[in-house]
């Protein structure tokens, strides 16, 4: 789950990180009040879950009032890379002596957390690993040893930070990888992390990625999934308790699995066709949920056939024939369906649904022909 900016410095200063006031608004007059309330000057900032925002004109410094009326006009139902602003972070400014930066994340190839800190901030990290990477300063933590502080300082001392930002830089890393790592989070990055005129530093932006499967151990993480972006086709599947992404082809695909859905769209696109979606129904292939599945892609106007692609483990070949004839039986569909079916007992299934095979109900015996049969019918 990626959280809004506001979202991600809640979710820091929860944790001890120094963050600036604000408030989030929905409205120009709102964000006018908001302003008020902070006393000018403040920022204007786009919330979207993309970055790029202040190249896209996202991000103003408001030095009065009616700057921040004609900043939130501009701002609000402005598109930043496909997602259409609809809610504001309204900030009290800081000065800014040095920018810096600061991440955690997985790195799955070493087994261990990875932290990343340079001293130039505020721009992407990519653009600094590629035009100069000695300038960021990595280490890697085993999850059992954690990050000790002098592991910490080492690290601060390798980013040739100065003196005067040492010690608060320490202290937010080290409050900054328990929010990463209690908190359940996939990723969490300060970009830009700053040392103020004063001496101080301070969390200036939040990028924010939980582990959406943590959500039974954080009840308040709710309300962060209530605002990821869907669009009225995922909102049912969500609701329904499916993992479904739209796409913007004609063959809706169905399969039991994250890995072989993605092998099925892999698959549709290679034999000339464009899945419709990406939708896994997980472990259980049974009625209710294949129901589920096939009413969110049948109100999906653009599918012109149902690639439904199955390998039975668990769930019995018989289990899953048998759910698809009754789902078939709940759900009035619209277009043909093409089965594969494999893996345990998959003969026994392939004879329960090979009775009640017709024009709109078809079954091939590999993923490859189904497929093709698939784009055939969609064309």
């Amino acid at each position: 789950m990626d959280l809004f900016e506001h979202q991600g410095k809640e979710f820091f200063a929860r944790y001890g990180m120094p963050v600036s006031p604000g408030e989030a608004v929905f409205s120009v007059d709102e964000a006018v009040a908001a302003a008020e309330r902070l006393g000018p000057p403040v920022m204007v900032k786009a919330q979207v879950h993309t970055g790029g925002r202040g190249k896209a004109g996202g991000v103003k410094f408001a030095p009065d009032v009616d700057a921040v009326r004609e900043h939130a006009g501009n701002i609000l139902g402005l598109d930043i890379k496909g997602h259409v602003v609809e809610r504001l972070w309204i900030e009290k400014a800081s000065d800014i002596a040095e920018e810096y930066y600061a991440s955690f994340t997985l790195d799955r190839s070493a087994k261990k957390h990875l932290g990343m800190l340079s001293k130039e901030g505020g721009v992407e990290i990519e653009t600094v690993a590629e035009e100069n990477p000695d300038a960021i300063a990595k280490i890697w933590i085993d999850p059992v040893d954690g990050l000790t502080e002098e592991a910490c300082r080492a690290w601060v001392a390798a980013a040739n930070l100065p003196d005067a930002a040492t010690e608060g830089t320490v202290d937010i890393l080290s409050k900054l990888y328990t929010a990463y790592t209690e908190g359940d989070a996939d990723l969490v990055e300060i970009n830009p992390l700053i040392l103020t005129p004063e001496g101080k530093v301070h969390v200036l932006d939040a990028k924010v990625t939980l582990d959406g499967n943590s959500e039974f151990r954080h009840e308040d993480y709710a309300q962060y999934d209530a605002t990821q972006p869907r669009d009225e086709r995922e909102e049912a599947a969500h609701a329904k308790g499916l993992q479904y992404v739209g796409l913007e082809g004609s063959v809706g695909v169905i399969a039991n699995g994250a890995g072989l859905a993605m092998s099925t769209v892999d698959v549709v696109n290679q034999v000339g066709g464009a899945p419709a979606n990406f939708l896994d129904i997980g472990g259980g292939a049974n009625a209710d949920v294949m129901a589920g599945a096939l009413e969110v892609i049948n109100n999906d106007p653009n599918v012109k056939s149902i690639f439904i692609n199955i390998f039975g483990g668990i769930t019995r070949g018989e289990e899953v024939a048998n759910g698809i004839l009754e789902a078939m039986q709940r759900v009035d569909i619209d277009s043909p369906i093409v089965i594969r079916l494999d893996g345990t007992n998959a003969d026994e299934g392939r004879e329960i649904l090979r009775p009640n095979l017709n024009d709109k109900l078809m079954m091939e015996e590999t993923m490859l022909d189904a497929a093709r049969k698939a784009v055939e019918l969609a064309s």
